[in-house]
């Protein structure tokens, strides 16, 4: 191996050369003198020297055991790479979050691609039977006038036609007839030729040409230009803080407020609002105090809350998921302002700003939460049916409910269904802000349901089911929360207010626990009735404990918790304490595929029942997962099948959202 020539030392002299040979040893030796083995190491040189070069160039220089340079440069070179690989769970981890917020994007993207198609083609619905009405109306008019101008002119001409045919019958007699000509024709024709000179005739026009049309363009023009905004901003947790009374002074009984201000990776204001932002105030023993998150559209937000007791309790403040900076906070409650002020820090102030990693480790520690095993397929349910049913046609349609409009029994967006064991259906009118009740035979009951933000009032229910209490449960999207009635629609509670994202479907488990399907969130929520949270489960991806846009819930005789996974075109099942048991469907057409799965069921039998959005269909499933058959629903063909229940009676219920109404099938279990 040649010699390595180090730099020059840039006052004089030239540093040594040292050449390294092959073997065990030092693996150095001096090539200026005679391949001597250095001892000692140069230190202003920074070079291995032998005991010829001190004699020499390296004569003043001050040295040190070669040894000992060698092992202190192995401990500095040994704690940089330690230094480095340190870094790597970090960079792990940020790449597992990025990979979630990516494969989040692109399911968002699907989404809104989805609702863009829905709502354009809503649209073109809506414009076609304008179109309609407008040429039926055209017709009508048109119709109207030409009747009455139409007999003006008839009755017009038959004059005419009388006065020409009785003026000829004169004409022999008016020509110079005899007298006997003349008496006889003034006797037939005289009289007849007097009443047609007398009589009143229609001769101004009863009726006028005007047909006009006036379609307001330019504005609709300008409102369809305008139509639709993709909404976002570029804030990120790691920039995002948090500040106010809330923060400083807390006081039992008080409410208190926080103003989190989000920020772009830079550091810099958002100036725009509709960030996805979650907050819950926490105690060890899984209390929760109420609170709400008012967006005030400038790029802050304002957390108010309400703490009831004194003691020790955390502040969890997210954006996109991922704590933001400082959080989650440390609250010290007192009785009274007079009392030492509230202590904020952060558990991890260490940090700039927590990764979704630190998210998933509060979920972990969650109360109520369980160790998981791992999930495994099973066989079949000890309730499933054990021969399959291949031939549909047993199954039909009973009769339909309704049509678009905002009156009773009338729906705009129904989605979520529920049928008590009293024998009523419960739909989610989610665009008229309400809930509708029928019987099993559809007869229209009663409805409830005031549009607005305030707790007791709805702002976009999608989920509906019914406590075995007779408690109403309802989701409510777009007021990230649960309400609670009782059955006759009076207002009790609500519940998940500063955990929610955006609740779409919500059931009842056989405990009595409250079962939230999160959309947004991707995550699927348990409570006491009471609030309480029992544990949380699932985030957004791919895997069997993931999600992409969840919709519906449904539970079984085990106890066992049935989700469809909308962007998944699959269902998955899961025991009471979230652990996962199996998946079925995969995305297609055929038996057993699924193109967004929606509403789910289950009957007697353990068999489960699933609305196939996408196909437009409801299959038919054993406990185990395994294909079954079709309901019937060819001869009033669904569009966009919802929610899905069974009723008291056998029957399957199920939301035509596409087609604004329900519809009730015979199944035959």
């Amino acid at each position: 191996m040649e010699a390595q020539q180090a730099s020059p030392d840039s006052s004089s002299e030239e540093c040594t050369v040292l050449e390294a040979l092959p073997g065990k040893g030092t693996g150095l030796t001096c090539s200026q003198h005679n391949g001597k083995v250095p001892a000692l190491y140069c230190v202003p040189c920074e070079n291995a020297v032998c005991e010829d070069c001190l004699n020499a160039e390296h004569a003043e220089h001050p040295t040190d055991s070669l040894e000992n340079i060698v092992n202190q440069q192995l401990a500095v070179l040994q704690d940089r790479v330690d230094a480095a690989k340190n870094r790597l769970p970090q960079i792990r981890e940020s790449v597992q979050c990025l990979r979630d917020i990516l494969q989040q994007l692109n399911t968002q993207r699907s989404s809104i691609e989805e609702d863009i198609h829905s709502s354009f083609s809503d649209l073109h619905k809506t414009l076609d039977t304008r179109k309609s009405v407008l040429l039926m109306e055209l017709e009508v008019t048109y119709g109207l006038k030409q009747k009455v101008l139409q007999g003006q002119l008839d009755t017009l001409l038959q004059e005419e036609a009388a006065i020409n045919y009785n003026s000829s019958l004169t004409k022999g007699a008016l020509d110079g007839g005899n007298k006997a000509v003349v008496l006889q024709t003034n006797k037939d024709v005289g009289e007849r030729l007097s009443e047609l000179a007398s009589q009143g005739l229609p001769l101004q026009p009863e009726e006028n040409d005007q047909l006009d049309l006036v379609m307001e363009i330019e504005g609709l023009r300008k409102s369809i230009h305008n139509l639709g905004t993709v909404v976002t901003t570029n804030a990120v947790a790691s920039q995002t803080d948090a500040s106010g009374e809330g923060l400083e002074q807390c006081v039992v009984g008080h409410p208190m407020s926080v103003i989190i201000t989000t920020r772009d990776k830079a550091g810099g204001l958002c100036k725009t609002g509709n960030a996805v932002i979650s907050a819950e105030v926490f105690t060890p023993d899984g209390s929760v105090a109420d609170g709400e998150i008012v967006d005030l559209k400038n790029g802050t937000y304002e957390f108010q809350y309400t703490v009831k007791k004194e003691g020790n309790f955390s502040l969890a403040l997210r954006l996109y998921d991922q704590h933001i900076k400082g959080s989650p906070f440390q609250l010290k409650v007192t009785s009274s302002p007079d009392d030492s002020p509230c202590t904020t820090t952060a558990a991890n102030a260490a940090s700039t700003g927590s990764s979704d990693g630190g998210a998933r480790k509060r979920s972990a520690k969650s109360p109520g939460s369980r160790s998981r095993q791992k999930g495994v397929r099973r066989g079949g349910s000890l309730f499933s049916t054990p021969k399959k049913r291949v031939n549909p046609i047993e199954d039909d349609l009973i009769f339909r409910i309704g049509t678009k409009g905002r009156n009773k029994g009338e729906f705009t967006n129904l989605q979520g269904v529920a049928a008590s064991s009293d024998g009523k259906i419960l739909i989610a009118d989610s665009n008229n802000q309400c809930v509708q009740m029928f019987s099993n035979t559809g007869e229209f009951q009663s409805r409830f349901g005031v549009r607005g933000r305030s707790p007791g009032q709805l702002q976009r229910p999608t989920g509906v089911a019914v406590h075995p209490n007779g408690d109403i449960i309802i989701a409510d999207y777009d007021n990230k929360w649960v309400s609670i009635f009782s059955s006759e629609g009076k207002y009790k509670a609500k519940l998940g207010s500063g955990r929610l994202m955006g609740p779409k479907g919500v059931t009842v488990d056989q405990n009595g626990h409250i079962i939230v399907v999160d959309n947004k969130a991707c995550m699927v929520f348990i409570f006491q009735p009471s609030g309480k949270l029992v544990t949380k489960f699932g985030s957004r991806g791919i895997g069997d404990r993931q999600f992409a846009g969840p919709h519906f819930a449904a539970v079984n005789n085990n106890n066992e918790i049935i989700i469809t996974d909308f962007h998944n075109h699959s269902v998955k099942v899961f025991n009471a304490d979230g652990e996962f048991l199996l998946k079925f469907g995969s995305n297609g057409e055929g038996n057993g595929q699924f193109n967004a799965p929606t509403g789910v069921a289950v009957d007697v039998n353990g068999n489960i029942i699933v609305a196939d959005w996408g196909n437009s269909r409801i299959q038919v499933f054993d406990g185990s997962g395994s294909f079954l058959s079709y309901i019937n629903t060819a001869a009033d063909p669904l569009y966009g099948p919802q929610g899905l229940a069974l009723t008291s009676d056998g029957h399957v219920v199920v939301a035509d959202s596409g087609n604004h109404c329900f519809k009730v099938y015979r199944y035959l279990q």
